[in-house]
């Protein structure tokens, strides 16, 4: 249910997505294989509409993997429930299927974060 409201809130009500939640070891194996980084990350977001044949299922973002382990870690270091960290990572891995990036510039970082406060915000008046 937080996803449809994520991507209501966010312009794209008809989209699809896919939520694969793995452990550590599923998720460093992703995060070396595609991405080149040694070890666990919390979520990896793989685009579908990037590159060529986009056009086949426009309404297909991609896939957000999250590392349950990794969720919970990190839920249980900030003191918070692992369901407000879960969808915390799923804002994040859906904010990048649709464009925003916190790599490539302080002010591209700094869109994202306030969008994902928002919608942080949205999802927490839903719980």
């Amino acid at each position: 249910m937080a996803a449809r409201h994520i991507l209501s809130a966010l312009g794209y009500p008809e989209a699809q997505l896919s939520i694969l939640i793995v452990d550590d070891d599923q998720i460093a194996t992703l995060n070396l294989t595609y991405l080149s980084h040694a070890g666990p990350t919390n979520v990896i977001s793989f685009p579908m509409q990037e590159g060529r044949y986009t056009d086949i299922t426009p309404d297909l973002l991609g896939d957000v993997v999250i590392s349950a382990d990794t969720a919970h870690r990190e839920a249980v270091d900030a003191g918070m429930a692992m369901t407000t960290r879960f969808n915390q990572l799923l804002i994040h891995g859906i904010l990048h299927l649709v464009g925003y990036d916190h790599v490539n510039s302080k002010a591209a970082a700094a869109v994202m974060e306030q969008k994902s406060n928002e919608l942080k915000e949205l999802i927490g008046k839903e719980e």
